[in-house]
């Protein structure tokens, strides 16, 4: 299997199959077809099976997916079956928030530690975890094998900590900062734009405002 050659697209619907057939196996649901599968995702039973013939297939014609194995599978190919330690970088609202988010744990991902550089947060922990000076970060990474950095700080602060983090061992910074890091090839990134997506969502209440308004003209006036 050459990943290198597997769309941006299919790995974006990855984490969809793997979420809808989790949902699936707790069910109970131990076999299902890609036609039944299309129903419950909204996205084409042939779009389906092309997605997971880039991995091997999984499957049998006429006898569909073993509902818990391709569960399993998927989630080998998303790195789930493998720990990731992570660290906070920034332990305001949305920092907190993501590390008191007890399903990233149920993946997987394991948040160690928080780093912040307001001195009132030093030594004070958050679901568990304690917040440190963000000038230790560094040599924390160092001595603690830590994967991933999440950053949820302004843009000026993110740049300037990206260029600390990209001299540590890790191997990924999942970004909500409002801009988008390059680093060196050997780290990750994913840049969230939070508001980027309520923005699409905006636009498609507007389209589909629009959309209805063609479709139900107004009724016309009469005068007496």
């Amino acid at each position: 299997m050459d990943i290198k050659n597997i769309s941006q697209a299919v790995i974006g619907r990855l984490p969809r199959y793997y979420r809808y057939l989790g949902e699936l196996k707790d069910e109970g649901v131990e076999r299902i077809s890609s036609q039944e599968l299309s129903k419950e995702m909204h996205v084409t039973a042939s779009q389906i099976r092309q997605d997971f013939n880039h991995f091997g297939g999984f499957g049998q014609q006429g006898y569909g997916y073993n509902t818990e194995y391709l569960y399993n599978e998927i989630g080998k190919i998303l790195g789930l079956d493998q720990k990731h330690n992570m660290i906070l970088v920034g332990a305001g609202n949305l920092g907190s928030a993501l590390v008191r988010y007890m399903n990233f744990r149920n993946r997987g991902f394991f948040f160690k530690a928080a780093f912040d550089i307001n001195e009132a947060l030093y030594g004070k922990q958050i679901a568990g975890i304690t917040v440190y000076p963000l000038d230790s970060i560094a040599d924390y990474i160092r001595e603690n094998e830590i994967d991933i950095a999440v950053l949820t700080i302004p843009k000026a602060g993110a740049v300037k900590i990206a260029e600390v983090l990209s001299t540590c061992p890790i191997k990924a910074i999942w970004n909500f900062a409002h801009t988008d890091l390059e680093l060196p090839e050997r780290i990750q990134v994913e840049n969230v734009h939070l508001s980027d997506s309520l923005m699409r969502l905006s636009y498609e209440i507007r389209r589909y405002e629009e959309e209805s308004s063609v479709k139900t003209p107004k009724k016309p006036t009469h005068r007496k």
